[in-house]
């Protein structure tokens, strides 16, 4: 399994939906299965089965949520490395075959906003940028073919 990784705000962000679904969702649920149940005969009870597998769900997520906060890198700005491209870096890319200048935050999948220049360490860009450094063409295999940046910069 990969590891994880996740900003200070990330990890407060799990902790907040962690809470919600279990002090507020998982409560209705389990409502839920208690008003399917009156319904009498649970062999032949939609409702119940509906309730019962949207508790499965439930607490799968929240397993999963729990697994992440257990097990993730927390990236402080104070550890981050900007001599090369690490998790948690923002980077200045000069974009070769466009003739542009384009800015990514590299984090962690479970925080990547792609639409906002926030990419995953996973990402085809993500994976490619870490490790180089400042003044270094990188190419890049993205699903619409090999792209060519210089690193311009890197920041936190």
């Amino acid at each position: 399994m990969a590891e994880k990784y996740l900003t200070p705000e990330g990890e407060k962000q799990l902790r907040e939906k962690l809470e919600y679904l279990k002090t507020v969702k998982r409560p209705e649920v389990v409502k839920k299965i208690g008003i399917a149940r009156e319904y009498g005969d649970l062999s032949e009870n939609a409702e119940y089965d509906a309730a019962k597998d949207e508790q499965a769900l439930l607490e799968i997520q929240i397993a999963e949520i729990e697994d992440t906060l257990l097990n993730a890198v927390i990236i402080k700005k104070s550890n981050i490395d900007t001599s090369k491209v690490s998790i948690g870096t923002k980077v200045k890319l000069y974009d070769l075959e466009f003739d542009e200048e384009v800015e990514y935050k590299i984090i962690g999948s479970d925080e990547s906003d792609p639409k906002n220049g926030i990419i995953s360490n996973l990402s085809p860009v993500g994976s490619a940028l870490l490790g180089h450094k400042v003044g270094e063409t990188v190419d890049v295999s993205t699903p619409n073919g090999e792209v060519k940046y210089k690193i311009l910069a890197i920041t936190v």
